[in-house]
């Protein structure tokens, strides 16, 4: 649905114009107020997910993205509370993205300056920072079953722009029994379904005193919860959930870490004042915390500023109103689908100075404070909200700041300049290039070896 954003359509129609597919209306909001007003002034009212016919054979109304009602609502209830049990701030959850973020800057020291796509390791490290979470233990690089996860989210999340899945939306009782992509994504599912389930019987039958993790927790409430008529919590629901957290909680964040490289290295005047940011303030000797954020105004403006430029989910999922409601001066009958276009929100000129423009000063005070802004939601509003909002925080300025102190990006020589267009695959991401992460002297010890 990309297309329905487009700058030129909101130029023509204003902030709330509706779209007709076939039969189907979809109300699209545009800018800071319209998106405010309907997600969260009214977040109840347009708290729906609309199902199409790809999304409903894929993973059916469970878990947490593609739920609703009763079911939407206990399965994020316990999703956000468990997340904060398992160490959101805390420093257990600090230590393992601080190992993770050390992981990556060893991946990117074996090439020695050389040239590389840092996104494959990027990726790599977002996912097992969820397996971590999700599955109690640390996947390594080369296992199969990891690698098809990766693909399986890479694929999916690409295959959602494709003409095949609108074919499949509109004609789902041919494509069901006729080959294509859409059939190597279920292919895909059905395999991490498999694993997921391995999982699940090997948590059955580990002993009560072993470390928590995200399908320990829920086994336990299943448990609990078993003499309630109205739980939704079951073995079905508990698979979904973690598919919707590798969904959430990997891609997005791997996208935004890799345009933040991308904009560094064209930026080299805003890539060394973080550098020197970070070698005044921090003590070099020891690992970055989170909490060393907000002794770091610049290096978290400059952070904020590349989630606002890049506006990886540049559409907001969609959302359904589930009672009819005015807003924004409109009549929304109930069952209309809403199409939040969070890129407007954050691209408002009514919002930030140069909306087009790299500048991290839109999150600067005069006095170079970092200040928070309202029009700033990457990660949506209300509450359908990312629940995995906090850890992707955490990950992202852990992760940014380690290889921003460990090492000076660049273009490789012989190359030809540096690309900024977007590949539409789900999110925003970049174009496929090469980049040189060269050691950086403050980040050597005094024998030569990093820190």
């Amino acid at each position: 649905m990309e297309y329905l954003v487009s700058p030129q359509l909101a130029q023509t129609h204003g902030s709330v114009f509706t779209v007709w597919l076939g039969s189907t209306p979809i109300v699209v909001l545009n800018g800071f107020q319209a998106v405010k007003e309907a997600l969260v002034s009214n977040s109840e009212q347009f708290s729906g997910r609309p199902l199409t016919p790809f999304f409903r054979d894929l993973f059916g109304e469970k878990g947490v993205i593609c739920s609703n009602g009763h079911t939407w609502r206990q399965q994020r209830r316990f999703c956000l509370t468990t997340l904060r049990e398992l160490g959101l701030g805390k420093q257990m959850l600090e230590l393992q993205l601080q190992h993770e973020a050390a992981e990556l800057v060893k991946v990117f020291q074996q090439k020695q300056g050389r040239p590389l796509d840092p996104q494959v390791p990027i990726v790599r490290s977002t996912t097992r920072v969820i397996g971590a979470l999700v599955f109690g233990h640390h996947f390594l690089s080369e296992e199969p079953i990891f690698l098809e996860l990766i693909q399986a989210i890479n694929l999916g999340l690409a295959f959602t722009s494709t003409i095949w899945r609108r074919l499949y939306d509109i004609f789902p009782w041919a494509l069901r029994y006729i080959s294509g992509p859409h059939q190597r994504i279920f292919q895909h599912h059905t395999a991490v379904r498999g694993f997921i389930c391995h999982e699940i019987i090997k948590h059955k039958l580990r002993a009560p005193e072993a470390p928590k993790d995200f399908i320990n927790c829920y086994l336990s409430q299943i448990t609990k919860a078993m003499d309630d008529p109205a739980s939704t919590f079951n073995e079905e629901n508990l698979i979904q959930v973690v598919i919707d957290l590798f969904l959430g909680g990997t891609d997005t964040t791997a996208t935004t870490l890799h345009w933040a490289l991308i904009y560094l290295v064209h930026h080299r005047a805003i890539q060394e004042r973080v550098q020197q940011e970070l070698d005044e303030v921090l003590d070099a000797s020891k690992a970055i915390c989170y909490e060393d954020r907000k002794r770091l105004p610049y290096t978290r403006a400059v952070l904020h500023e590349v989630q606002r430029l890049s506006s990886v989910v540049a559409v907001g999922a969609v959302r359904q109103c589930v009672t009819s409601t005015w807003m924004h001066g409109y009549y929304v009958p109930k069952g209309t689908i809403v199409l939040p276009n969070l890129a407007s929100v954050l691209h408002d000129p009514e919002c930030w100075e140069t909306p087009q423009q790299f500048n991290p000063g839109h999150f600067l005070d005069k006095e170079g404070n970092f200040v928070a802004k309202e029009a700033f939601l990457p990660f949506s509003a209300g509450h359908r909200v990312c629940p995995g909002e906090q850890l992707a925080r955490m990950e992202l300025f852990l992760m940014f700041a380690t290889l921003l102190r460990t090492f000076r990006f660049q273009l490789p020589e012989e190359s030809e300049g540096l690309r900024l267009g977007y590949v539409f695959g789900g999110t925003l991401q970049p174009q496929s290039q090469k980049i040189c992460a060269v050691l950086r002297l403050s980040s050597l010890g005094p024998r030569g070896e990093s820190l």
